[in-house]
């Protein structure tokens, strides 16, 4: 049975692993204090989730906005970099007490992961994440997961933890991820202007459904906004698992959704290999080759990138490196790992594979990009 609606997500015979992600407007007062009311009702639905058999993640923003009160920082703890990681040093060990404290009250036990762009980003890193997942699921625990935000910089971090949710649910292998937010869901246009609709469901973020998105956190004390809220749909629904934005701010705030069946849900495409998943997942790339139409209708079709189809080269990427693949309208067509340096690329560009090992002065491999190692976007 798959997941088609908003309560499909807390039944574990639909969702067996959710990821629910907690934002910082929710967990944090204005008055930099945590709000124990609100976070010890949702923990309680945790409980129960667990209780009916399924596993579940926590990805818990707060830890900025919690050490920013402790230190007395300006703007949240957000006024620069060195004052976001000082704060979060603090935080952190607020944030991870707090759920330590409150899951025990239920017999559950919390584990902190801390994690930074990197460790999913590499291969062996991801995989590393993975293992250790199953292993404290499997031991009852509940993870409780937020970005390392104290050794974290401005080019090798997430930037908010909506992507860091689905990410987390790729590397999971969960079936659902539930965005706790401050809007209830997706409209067709900003939400505080006259006749905006919600849109309930959603099959494939297409440019139609990023035009529709806001940028900002209205709260002022998150970093994401509905633009990283359907970049994290996009990851999720590569890696075929279904992704929900409902209002957060009510108690029981789970509960007070999908009883009412009020958010937005984007619906999964198929599963994809766990490798090209997580290749699709990627936020950072090295840089992008660009392809004649015949090009992009092959890859359309399955087969490998050939160079005699690249037009063009961006980026200053080596071998293995993730790079993008962009049809003739600038359109990103695919990601894939390069069998080639940046500069390799460019002297074979539009070169028929018989004249490689003349250009390069080596045996050419087989493809610039093989199709093992790439993943239509």
């Amino acid at each position: 049975m798959k997941i088609s609606q908003l309560a499909h997500l807390t039944d574990a015979a639909t969702c067996s692993r959710l990821v629910v992600k907690v934002g910082s407007a929710l967990l944090v007062g204005k008055d930099g204090q945590p709000r124990r009311e609100w976070l010890a009702a949702l923990v309680a639905e945790i409980a129960a989730m667990r209780a009916r058999g399924q596993e579940v993640i926590v990805v818990s923003s707060g830890a900025i906005a919690l050490g920013a009160r402790k230190l007395g920082l300006a703007k949240g703890g957000r006024g620069s970099l060195s004052d976001a990681q000082a704060a979060a040093a603090v935080g952190q060990i607020a944030l991870a007490g707090l759920w330590a404290e409150l899951l025990a009250g239920h017999g559950i036990t919390a584990a902190q992961v801390l994690l930074t762009l990197e460790d999913l980003e590499d291969r062996r890193r991801y995989l590393n994440v993975t293992a250790t997942m199953g292993t404290l699921l499997a031991a009852g625990a509940v993870p409780v997961i937020n970005e390392n935000d104290t050794v974290a910089t401005q080019e090798i971090r997430f930037g908010d933890n909506d992507r860091l949710a689905a990410r987390v649910g790729q590397a999971a292998g969960a079936k659902g991820v539930l965005l706790l937010s401050d809007i209830d869901g997706l409209y067709d246009r900003d939400p505080r202007q006259p006749g905006a609709v919600r849109i309930p469901v959603v099959k494939g973020v297409t440019p139609e459904i990023h035009a529709m998105a806001t940028g900002g956190s209205s709260s002022g004390l998150g970093s994401g906004g509905m633009t990283s809220k359907l970049q994290a749909a996009e990851i999720a629904e590569m890696a075929g698992i279904a992704l929900a934005i409902i209002d957060g701010q009510p108690l029981s705030p789970v509960q007070a959704a999908l009883g009412a069946d009020r958010g937005t849900l984007f619906l999964p495409r198929g599963r994809k290999q766990a490798r090209k998943a997580w290749l699709g997942g990627k936020l950072r790339v090295r840089g992008a080759v660009h392809v004649d139409a015949g090009a992009a209708a092959a890859l359309a079709k399955g087969s490998s990138l050939l160079a005699a189809g690249v037009t063009a080269v961006d980026g200053d990427f080596r071998r293995g490196d993730a790079v993008e693949v962009q049809g003739p309208d600038g359109a990103t067509l695919a990601r894939g790992l390069s069998e080639y340096d940046a500069a390799e690329c460019a002297r074979v560009m539009g070169r028929q594979s018989a004249e490689h090992e003349e250009i390069l002065g080596y045996a050419p491999r087989s493809a610039l990009i093989h199709r093992d190692q790439m993943v239509l976007i």
